[in-house]
């Protein structure tokens, strides 16, 4: 039974000793992948959304335009 118990610690330590590793490795990665949210997707996300809302624009006005030489009786 000891050896048991012996082999659980061990494998506890390293479970144990990998989780701080993560720990350590996404502290110092984290604020990097917060920079390049920030400096690169963002941006994009804006780009693009604008220029969706101009194209969505000229479809309504196009639109509207049509309505108003269709009027419905």
């Amino acid at each position: 039974m000891n050896d048991f118990n012996r082999k659980v610690e061990g494998a506890s330590a390293r479970v144990t000793q990998t989780i701080n590793e993560a720990a350590e490795r996404l502290e110092k990665e984290i604020p990097e992948f917060i920079k390049y949210l920030n400096d690169e997707v963002v941006p994009a996300v804006r780009t693009h959304s604008t220029k969706a809302l101009r194209v969505a624009s000229q479809k309504l006005t196009e639109f509207a335009d049509y309505m108003d030489k269709h009027p419905t009786k």
